[in-house]
């Protein structure tokens, strides 16, 4: 039988050394670029390898005389002047445009790799995990409704497998070409999973002119959504008292019950067994109970496995058009679509990432043909 397109560029990229390889094998000093949680996984996922990293390098207004995971921060003069040439592994994620653009300049001129570590769960996406998830990963690509959605799906396995940036940087949408593909229009009956600060509310008015059939959304954090009513009321007059407007109070899961929330990541926050906070959870078919659902946006942080089970009625009922996420967890990307095929085998399925560094910002559209 022919190869397919898919599987003949993984083989390709199997062919060479991996992120993970590569640096195993690098005599420049490594570096990390940028602090918090991203930079600590780096660093683990790195001592975990065998992989010395010999420093932590900042963009210049960030250098405060500070020190991160027992080294120096230092600025890019002040690394290559400490330590000669270094390769860096770019340890945050920014979608601005001008640190972006920064992230490219640094890039023009010395190696940096963007190591792709999840956001929630284990696992990493090296020479074992590709090739051990080959097969299911050539079925999802089979899925995929149109070859847009097709290139972004090897793009982004491309970039997870060797931490180039490029191959991202290729396969950018705006986040309105996904309101457009799925044909989102007045009277939606919308709910936003994850609705954190209202963004993706006040996204989806912007897209359909201020139209609603109604709006619900979810969100666990309570400064979160002190937030969210305070935007959407600046931005739309009146609407938080729109009997059309609801706003859930918990979290998003396959049932209800109460589970731990942690809140300390910001907009990152996720339901952990390590929370602090007890919060209340629902599943999209309970939050419904026989009300219009047109459209869904899941966001949830590490929870859409349980998000889309907690829906399986809704949509096989309602048919709902779909927004979800697919990078918060290593096996998102497969795992996913596949369970929504078997919740929903009509639905077609579509894949599109909005500029930003590392591959978040990756979301599968499906909507029911």
């Amino acid at each position: 039988m022919e190869k397919s397109v898919f599987r003949a560029e993984m083989e390709n990229i199997l062919s060479g050394k991996t992120l993970w390889e590569r640096l195993q094998s690098e005599s420049r000093p490594i570096v990390l670029y940028g602090m918090g949680d991203g930079a600590e996984k780096i660093f683990s996922a790195c001592k975990e390898r065998g992989i010395p990293v010999s420093g932590v390098m900042a963009s210049d207004a960030f250098v405060r005389g500070q020190s991160f995971l027992g080294y120096p921060v230092r600025t890019l003069a002040a690394t290559e002047e400490a330590l000669g040439e270094c390769v860096y592994l770019l340890s945050f994620g920014s979608s601005l445009p001008d640190v972006m653009a920064h992230i490219d300049a640094v890039r023009e001129t010395h190696t940096l790799y963007a190591p792709d570590v999840p956001l929630f769960g284990g696992g990493i996406w090296d020479r074992e995990c590709l090739t051990e998830n080959l097969d299911r990963l050539e079925q999802v690509y089979s899925l995929l409704g149109d070859d847009l959605s097709k290139k972004v799906f090897t793009s982004v396995i491309s970039y997870r497998m060797t931490g180039n940036l490029s191959y991202l940087s290729r396969c950018e949408t705006p986040r309105e070409e996904m309101y457009t593909l799925l044909g989102v229009g007045e009277n939606e009956d919308y709910l936003d999973l994850g609705a954190y600060d209202g963004d993706t509310l006040r996204e989806f008015l912007s897209e359909t002119g201020g139209s609603y059939g109604s709006l619900t959304a979810v969100e666990p954090d309570p400064k979160s959504r002190r937030k969210l009513l305070e935007r959407m009321e600046k931005a739309y007059p009146g609407i938080t008292s729109d009997p059309r407007f609801t706003l859930i109070e918990g979290g998003v899961w396959s049932e209800e019950g109460t589970l731990s929330f942690d809140n300390a990541a910001g907009r990152n926050s996720s339901l952990s067994e390590g929370g602090k906070l007890s919060v209340n959870v629902f599943s999209v078919d309970g939050i419904r109970q026989g009300k219009g659902c047109s459209f869904i946006k899941m966001d949830v942080e590490g929870s859409e496995r349980e998000a889309l089970i907690g829906a399986g009625k809704t949509l096989s009922g309602l048919r709902p058009k779909l927004i979800f996420s697919a990078y918060h967890r290593t096996e998102d990307l497969f795992a996913l679509p596949e369970l929504l095929r078997k919740l929903a085998p009509e639905y077609k399925l579509f894949l599109r990432h909005q500029p930003y560094y590392p591959a978040w910002e990756v979301n599968f559209c499906a909507k029911a043909e």
